[in-house]
């Protein structure tokens, strides 16, 4: 072995390390690793992101991005033109490592494979039937090509065409050895003793295991993904194939190595100084190996000019033509296997995947190993290395092996695709001009028809010259850089190429200020450079890997004859083990079962909301009703301490009911429950023998006694004998000669079979009913109930059916002890058995229905005359009237009932009269005549049967349009006059003029319906104009302007959808908080904005927007949905396109999972959380559960915190787009937060309660002090909270003082836990238990549409319930206002007043008493309606309204209510009392409705108001209000 060349190898090493020494301390500049600032002029010059500098003008379609699309197909070109035999072994004798340390190179200076941003691909379609990629000839496969990164500055216009970026640095600075960063230089060094940090083994690269910023994409082979296994390296792509990887581990170990040896020479400079001073060194000496001894090796004749010194104006910046084209040439290169030897020329044997052994690693099995059994150890790098040093390459010409012309690695999606159709197509997406232009701007000689290209080849292969010259039409001006670089090359780059590899390595050495042989810049001597170039790639393998000098040749880029260790032969590609196929990856795979049970509970939410909001009713029922019994009385059980102890059944729908059975006296059967309530009494003497059935199995516990005429009676006991000491005590009530019993025994399922229930029973009583009201009524056979194709027996049944008298009393709709019900049912008793058979019904019914006035009253004159003489005695006459008046359900006490009958019968003249014939009788109904004539019976089940007959009042009015100052009087005259009108009397209103056809009252409707609510109309017009206003604009965004985001080339359709639906909730969220500022809203309406805004229907808008958010709410996480499953089976270099905050594009092109958007994204993960408690807040604000809990409501309400604060989190790390929630939430935040903090400062003044007053129905009355500078208008409410009821729970009231009253009022009705324990509270038993009342919080007042009363020259007040509370206020005040003659637009005031019995709210009444009073000029007219009795023509209703009428002309007050206005029984017909309005008050355009209480109250008002809009005349405007 010649020893000079391991003595020149230590010499060349020493040298280095003196050129190290030399300059110890850091006195140069050092060199940024992403390549600013290195000229000065320019600083972003050849750094990482600086723009492609053409050599020819771009060449796009439309001259500005497009690529040209009207050329061959990347695919069939590159089988035509780069097929052929592989083992064609370089003609100059090239190795591999000349080919390896190329790529190297490459590395270095350009990077523009990274997809851009955003994604866009330009896929290669494969020729059908392409025995590689589309064997089975679908003609339907792609080969996934992306578009390369660029400048977002170009692109604009053909002035401005697209640039593409180099994402590393151009100067050969070394950023492929210590990364294009400092952060990425940091991840790679130690810091200790200057040194890179190594792995497992000292001379190895750490491998990653976790972030890093090498590049990981997946094993074509097995699929492996993810960083683990793979190199951390200044290339990012160094792990593309071990071979690349091994080359970037030379350089690792050659810095290392050199800074070892500094360290033993410096032991006292720091690791930054031993760091920068090795960096320098080992780019230098990779400067000098690359330029000065690869770069000729590979152009061949073509030399680098001598270095002419540092040129500060030349432009460094690559050439798309050397990127896309000139450098692809080294892929003819590649061979299809590298050979691993050792020291002593021995070759290993490679091991394969399927465990078989070949001769060298093949390439095409070789991508992005992470553990790969040859090369796994430091030995093993070394013997590929001293093998790629022994092997010779393929030559450089046309030919391709198929390792990448056909097996190059592709995505996961699609594993393998083709290098060379992808060169091609790479050189499209540049705009790269052909090859004849191309040649023609480096002036070479032109060519003008293909042979030319090449002659040696056109003389050697013609053929291949024809089928590419065919492909491209012939046309030599069509053929591509690319391709006809390929054609042009034999051995060597041709001239072209060799052209534009020259120009672009001279302009990086020229340009570079840190040149090692620039003497300017202070890095290194004469001495050091000429020491520099003195070092060989064969220096650095020696001082690195385990060989001696002798073991590889000097020229390492070379082998030539009498190098050390030949290869065995030139491979190709039958000598190695086959190239894996293509696969393909669903990235969706094993994620279906996790992501479909996620959808589903998000679906659940509501569900599981809805479930909770049940459980808190319930519980809240289960207290309230708890709360009620506390106190009451339990009932007595002596009364049935002597009964059986039983269970009745009902049916099989329902439980066994616990009751005591006795029998007693008079041999009746009584039934109770439990707590001593009577349920049943069965007459046991009626039955001449008693069926009674037995059960014979299932313990022998069942009884059933059958009743005739009635259900019968289906007993349980606790056993056997129970039963038998039940039957026992029947059996001697039974015993005697009159009576038997019949006892049967059969199963029980057959007993409860053969029993009548109630539900049959009733559905029996149903029909006889309806079929004796079809024989007197005219009704279809079908409404009343056809008994075709009815069972014989069931028919029987019906036919002879017989009613009780409950079940009459039942059907009357009145209490089976009713005087009226037991006189009725006697008098049709005509058998006196108890029972009324058909023709007994249907005879009293003929009367009532179809009958007379006089037969009419002959009938009630006979119900009452039991004797049958024809008179009545003053207490027969007596108990009649009291029948009458007790219809009305306790209306009035037994004394006042007393008082009125008293009256009535001194006003009628009965007082000297014993005897009250019939003619006395109708003479006192002389005045109702008319109510008589149309009067009938209302039954259960036949209400809507004759409709004809029942509808008298649609025509009617109850409001006299002429008005006399001595209306009491000539009131009285009039009536005795012509017998027809009281003081509301019924009129005919003349509106025959007014009537117009259906279409213009359609019109009109409309009309009036846009007058009425054109604020409402304007306001909901302007929200959503606004919400789809900044929907569209999101869409349009993200579908055609947001190209910078990718968008249309991914998720369209999710995105779109998710993120428009987003900007809408933006909007809607935080201006949804306006609509509930009270204290705004009641400002604003004293402002000239109430003409414009209608406050009153703020939480209707409140309403509306929170539904059309929740709705959006949901279509945004659909939205999400989809885009989750899109981005779940998305490539991540799409991914980190759109994500770059969260995702980077590292090339393992494996999505995150679904889980990963939901649960570990912040926006996802509150995404999650909102949806959860948005469900609940909705399900609770609800009507249905607002109304059983509102405390549920108010508490879940007080979520919204959460909400928004969920909601700018959400927003605030918004993966797509900058957060733009704020710009929305600022303002109306900022004024709903001012309206709290009033709120606050006033509910925490404690208020002093001066009175309290238990009223009937619940109703507790509370008088507390007015707080200083408290202002209100009358039908304002207030919020209050008492101190020992809590005080965050705020409950609305309506205050029912007016204005100029010194004190505030309240009336609360008792209707839930917290206004039953309020009415508790102020009982007079807590106040001697706390010796005062208790205090208040007060919050209010606040604005409602019912303090506009005075806007209006008529307005009609409708109160309903304790909705009758606000126009007590009003009411209140308009007296006062006209008694002070204060001015107001208000004329005239109709207070209807509609409850179920007057007792229920008699407060009221004191109020309206009071208002009588007090308003001499006659401004309100009231008008009451008792709504607990039949309908208004019902012959009961007829009766109770003649008592009314005659204690009204007696008293001139109400017989029910005390008041002087007349009491109406039965609903108030709203449509008719606004026809006479428009009748007394023609002159008036619009009159004010103002209604409060009910939905369906309400509700009706409403669509009164919508039907009397029809018409031309005046227009009713409502107002109303429920809580």
């Amino acid at each position: 072995m010649d020893l000079r060349q391991p003595v020149w190898s230590v010499c060349a090493v020493f040298g280095l390390l003196l050129v190290v020494d030399s300059r110890g301390e850091i006195t140069w500049e050092v060199p940024r690793f992403d390549g600013w600032y290195n000229t000065l002029g320019c600083p972003k010059r050849g750094a990482v992101g600086s723009h492609l500098v053409r050599l020819v003008p771009a060449n796009f379609r439309d001259g500005v991005y497009q690529a040209e699309h009207e050329l061959p197909n990347p695919r069939s070109l590159s089988r035509t033109l780069s097929a052929g035999p592989s083992g064609l072994a370089s003609i100059r004798n090239h190795t591999v490592l000349a080919l390896i340390f190329g790529y190297h190179v490459a590395f270095e200076i350009t990077n523009s494979r990274t997809p851009g941003c955003p994604p866009e691909f330009m896929n290669i379609p494969v020729p059908k039937g392409d025995p590689i990629f589309d064997p089975h000839g679908t003609g339907e496969v792609l080969l996934p090509f992306q578009r390369g990164p660029w400048d977002k500055d170009t692109g604009q216009s053909p002035s401005n065409p697209r640039t593409q970026v180099n994402t590393v640095t151009t100067w050969i600075d070394g950023s492929s050895i210590y990364g294009p960063s400092t952060s990425w230089s940091d991840s790679l060094r130690s810091f200790s003793d200057g040194l890179l940090a190594s792995g497992l083994e000292w001379n190895m690269p750490r491998q990653a295991n976790g972030h890093t910023f090498m590049r990981s994409a997946a094993d074509p082979t097995t699929g492996d993904h993810g960083p683990q296994g793979l190199y951390e390296l200044g290339n990012a792509w160094a792990n593309e194939n071990v071979f690349t990887a091994a080359e970037g581990i030379i350089w690792f170990r050659y810095h290392n190595y050199l800074a070892s040896k500094l360290r033993e020479e410096h032991p006292q400079w720091s690791d930054e100084e031993l760091f920068q001073n090795v960096r320098k060194t080992v780019v230098a000496t990779f400067q000098n190996i690359a330029l000065y001894e690869w770069l000729p090796a590979y152009l061949g004749d073509r030399t680098i000019p001598p270095y002419p010194g540092y040129q500060k104006f030349v432009d460094p910046a690559i050439s798309p033509e050397f990127q896309a084209a000139a450098m692809r040439l080294g892929i003819t290169m590649a061979p299809p296997g590298v050979y691993m030897r050792n020291r002593t020329c021995h070759f290993r044997k490679i091991i394969d995947t399927d465990g078989s052994s070949s001769s060298a690693l093949r390439l095409c099995n070789s991508f992005w190993k992470r553990q790969e059994i040859n090369v796994n150890r430091s030995q093993d790098v070394d013997d590929l290395l001293m093998g790629m040093t022994s092997q010779i390459a393929e030559d450089v010409d046309h030919i391709v092996v198929e390792d990448l012309r056909d097996f190059m690695y592709g995505p996961l999606k699609f594993t393998r695709t083709d290098l060379v159709a992808l060169t091609v197509q790479r050189g499209r997406d540049f705009g790269l001009r052909s090859y004849t232009e191309v040649r023609q701007a480096l002036s070479l000689p032109p060519v003008k028809k293909f042979e030319d290209i090449n002659p040696e080849l056109n003389r050697t292969n013609p053929q291949l010259l024809r089928e590419v010259a065919q492909i491209y039409d012939g046309d030599i001006s069509k053929l591509e850089l690319f391709p006809g670089g390929l054609l042009e090359s034999t051995g060597a780059p041709g001239p072209v190429f060799s052209a534009i590899i020259l120009d672009q390595f001279e302009r990086i050495r020229n340009g570079d200020r840190f040149w090692f042989e620039n003497k300017q810049n202070g890095l290194f001597s004469d001495d050091d450079v000429q020491k520099i170039r003195n070092v060989t790639f064969h220096d650095v393998l020696v001082a690195v890997i385990n060989a001696e000098d002798s073991d590889i040749q000097k020229s390492v880029f070379f082998w030539k004859s009498g190098n050390p260790c030949p290869q065995p032969t030139q491979l190709n590609a039958s000598m190695l083990h086959p190239c894996t196929n293509a696969t393909k990856l669903n990235y969706f795979d094993g994620s279906k079962v996790g992501f479909g049970i996620l959808i589903v509970i998000l679906f659940l939410f509501p569900v599981v909301s809805y479930l909770v909001a049940c459980t808190v009713a319930y519980r809240r029922k289960y207290r309230y009703t708890k709360f009620q019994k506390r106190g009451s009385p339990i009932a007595s059980t002596e009364t049935i301490a002597s009964g059986f102890a039983a269970y009745e059944w009902q049916n099989d729908k329902k439980p066994l009911h616990p009751v005591s059975v006795e029998v007693i006296e008079e041999r009746k059967l009584q039934i109770w429950d439990r707590s001593g309530s009577a349920l049943r009494c069965l007459n046991l003497n009626k039955q001449h023998c008693h069926d009674v059935v037995l059960s014979n199995d299932r313990n022998q516990k069942a009884l059933l006694l059958k009743v005739p005429k009635e259900y019968d009676l289906v007993l349980f006991f606790d056993d056997e004998s129970r039963r038998a000491a039940f039957l026992k005590c029947l059996h001697p009530e039974v015993t005697d000669d009159r009576h038997g019993v019949r006892l049967r025994e059969m199963s029980e399922k057959a007993l409860l079979k053969e029993a009548l229930t109630g539900e049959q029973r009733a559905q029996i009583v149903e029909t006889f009913i309806r079929h004796a009201f079809s024989k007197v009524l005219e009704i279809e056979k079908c409404d009343a109930g056809d008994m075709n194709g009815v069972s014989c027996k069931k028919a029987k049944e019906v036919l002879q059916c017989e009613l009780t008298a409950g079940e009459f009393a039942d059907a009357l709709g009145l209490k089976p002890d009713s005087l009226f019900v037991d006189s009725m049912f006697t008098l049709a008793d005509k058998d006196g058995n108890g029972y009324l058979s058909f023709q007994e019904f249907l005879d009293v019914i003929v009367i009532f229905m179809k009958g007379t006035p006089e037969e009419k009253s002959k009938l009630m004159f006979s119900m009452n005359d039991i004797s049958g003489n024809g008179y009545l005695l003053k207490e027969e006459f007596a108990r009649m009237l009291r029948s009458f008046i007790e219809i009305s359900n306790g209306a009035l006490s037994k004394r006042q009932t007393e008082d009125a009958i008293r009256a009535m019968m001194q006003a009628a003249g009965f007082d000297n009269k014993d005897n009250i014939t019939w003619e006395d009788f109708h003479f006192l109904l002389r005045d109702h005549e008319r109510e008589l004539q149309f009067a009938q019976l209302s039954v259960k089940g036949v209400e809507n049967r004759g409709k004809k007959l029942f509808d008298r009042d649609q025509r009617v009015s109850f409001i006299c349009p002429v008005r006399n100052d001595n209306a009491e009087g000539l009131d009285i005259r009039r009536r005795k006059k012509f017998y027809l009108n009281t003081p509301n009397v019924y009129v005919k209103p003349k509106r025959s003029h007014y009537i117009r056809s259906p279409i213009w009252q359609k019109i009109q409707q409309f009309k009036r319906f846009i007058e009425n609510y054109r604020r409402h109309i304007v306001c909901f017009i302007v929200v959503y104009s606004i919400t789809a206003g900044v929907v569209l604009e999101r869409c349009y965004y993200y579908s055609f302007q947001a190209m910078s985001t990718g968008m249309p080339e991914t998720s369209v359709v999710g995105v779109v959808v998710s993120r428009g639906s987003a900007a809408a909730i933006s909007f809607l969220f935080p201006y949804m908080l306006l609509t509930v500022c009270r204290n705004l809203i009641t400002l604003c309406r004293e402002t000239f904005l109430n003409r414009y805004i209608p406050f009153d229907a703020a939480i209707d808008l409140h309403r509306s927007m929170a539904s059309t958010a929740v709705v959006l709410t949901v279509v945004h996480s659909l939205g999400h949905v989809v885009n989750f499953y899109i981005f779940s089976i998305s490539d991540l270099n799409i991914l980190a396109c759109l994500f770059p905050k969260v995702l980077t594009n590292n090339g393992s092109e494996l999505p995150p999972k679904w889980s990963w958007w939901f649960f570990q994204t912040v926006p996802g993960f509150t995404g999650v959380l909102l949806l959860f408690t948005l469900a609940f807040i909705y399900v609770f604000a609800s009507r249905h559960f607002r109304r059983i809990s509102f405390r549920g409501f108010w508490i879940t309400h007080y979520l919204y915190i959460v909400v928004y604060v969920l909601t700018i989190i959400h927003g605030s790390f918004g993966l797509l787009q900058e957060p733009r929630f704020y710009i929305f939430l600022i303002p109306p935040a900022l004024l709903f937060l001012l309206d709290k903090l009033i709120s606050l400062s006033r509910k925490k003044v404690e208020i002093l309660v001066i009175g309290a007053e238990l009223l009937p129905s619940g109703v507790t009355h509370l008088e507390f002090k007015r707080p200083q500078g408290f202002r209100y208008r009358s039908g304002q409410w207030v919020r209050i909270a008492c101190l020992m009821l809590g005080t965050d729970e705020y409950h609305p009231f309506t205050l029912t003082s007016a204005p100029h009253e010194e004190t505030l009022s309240l009336h609360i009705r008792a209707v839930g836990p917290w206004t039953s324990q309020l009415r508790e509270l102020y009982s007079e038993e807590s106040l001697i238990e706390f010796g005062a009342y208790p205090k208040l919080y007060l919050d209010g007042p606040f604005g409602e549409g019912h303090q506009e009363w005075t806007d209006f020259k008529v307005s009609v007040l409708v109160g309903g319930g304790i909705g009758v509370t606000p126009f007590a206020s009003i009411l209140k005040d308009l007296v006062f206002k006209s008694s002070i003659k204060s001015k107001i637009q208000c004329q005239k005031v109709y207070f209807i007043w509609v409850t179920r019995t007057q007792r229920q709210f008699e407060w009221v009444s004191d109020i309206i008493k009071e208002v009588e009073e007090m308003d001499s000029l006659e401004l309100v007219s009231v008008h009451t309606y008792i709504t607990q009795v039949a309908q208004k023509f019902d012959l009961r209703t007829t009766m109770l309204y003649v008592c009314e009428r005659h204690f009204q002309k007696v008293w001139s007050r109400s017989l029910f209510t005390g008041l002087k206005s007349v009491t109406h029984f039965g609903r108030p017909p709203f449509v008719s009392f606004f026809s006479s309005l428009q009748e007394v008050h023609p002159e008036v355009s619009k009159i004010g409705v103002f209604s409060c209480g009910p939905p369906g109250l309400t509700k009706n008002v409403e669509k009164a108001c919508q039907l009397m809009n029809k018409r031309d005349q005046a227009l009713f405007m409502h107002h109303y209000e429920n809580f």
